[in-house]
């Protein structure tokens, strides 16, 4: 419990020194309108909180981050796990994600729009594609970095491969999975505001976009800050989730 109080402060301190540093650089550094100080941006947000928008945006985008995040997840473990134990499904897939990976998820947006139009589809697919390759790569190798000495003891004591692949090498995986989720998840905040330039009627995305046309600095910063935030508290998730679920697995996590 000590621990944890430390850790929370130390959160709270770092975010205090950001604001501080922002609020000196707008007020003596910078002093441009384009440059708003932390305060006016507060306000604004208090008033977007009051009138319900930017709940309303945060949700929107949320919701497009999860589907999206959920489906290249869904897709990618189980191609990751493939790859990693079957030598013949690895020479097959692995130029197929060597390729496609080195696309960014920016230059697929027209396809995206062709394939599956302009509707909450398009969004999803560009989600997906920029978390599943991350999570492929991170499965596979953590497939690759089993112990051998503890599949052999295993075997040793009469375990089928079917037993060994899922008491010895699935939990000893964990841990590279949910650490390739976690950096799969920060591509996902990077990559929902391109695909919500794209025809979108909500999300901080199309916020920063309509900010940005009527020269609305103070939305600009609030929905930045509020994607950083958002995007900080789902990284703490995963942290937690891995020393939960995977620690025992690697004590480094």
């Amino acid at each position: 419990m000590r621990d944890r109080a430390i850790t929370v402060l130390g959160y709270l301190a770092g975010f205090a020194l950001l604001f501080a540093v922002w609020h000196v650089a707008a007020t003596w550094l910078a002093r441009s309108a384009l440059f708003p100080p932390p305060w006016p941006v507060l306000d604004r947000a208090v008033v977007l909180v009051e009138d319900g928008i930017l709940q309303e945006q945060v949700l929107a985008s949320l919701r497009r981050i999860a589907q999206g995040f959920l489906l290249g997840s869904a897709v990618g473990i189980p191609i990751g796990l493939a790859i990693g134990s079957f030598r013949p499904v690895r020479a097959l897939l692995e130029p197929w994600t060597e390729f496609f990976r080195f696309i960014p998820a920016v230059a697929m947006i027209t396809v995206s729009v062709i394939w599956f139009g302009i509707g909450e589809e398009s969004k999803v697919f560009l989600i997906a594609y920029t978390t599943v390759f991350v999570i492929i790569i991170s499965t596979a190798a953590g497939v690759g970095a089993v112990a051998r000495d503890k599949i052999r003891a295993a075997q040793c004591l009469g375990a089928t491969r079917f037993q060994v692949f899922l008491l010895v090498a699935l939990p000893a995986t964990l841990p590279y999975i949910l650490t390739g989720m976690r950096l799969a998840m920060a591509n996902s905040f990077v990559t929902i505001v391109a695909a919500e330039l794209v025809a979108s009627n909500d999300g901080l995305g199309k916020m920063l976009w309509d900010a940005r046309l009527f020269m609305q600095v103070e939305d600009i910063f609030v929905a930045l800050v509020a994607l950083g935030l958002l995007g900080f508290a789902a990284d703490r998730l995963f942290r937690l989730l891995i020393r939960a679920f995977a620690g025992r697995f690697n004590p480094t996590m």
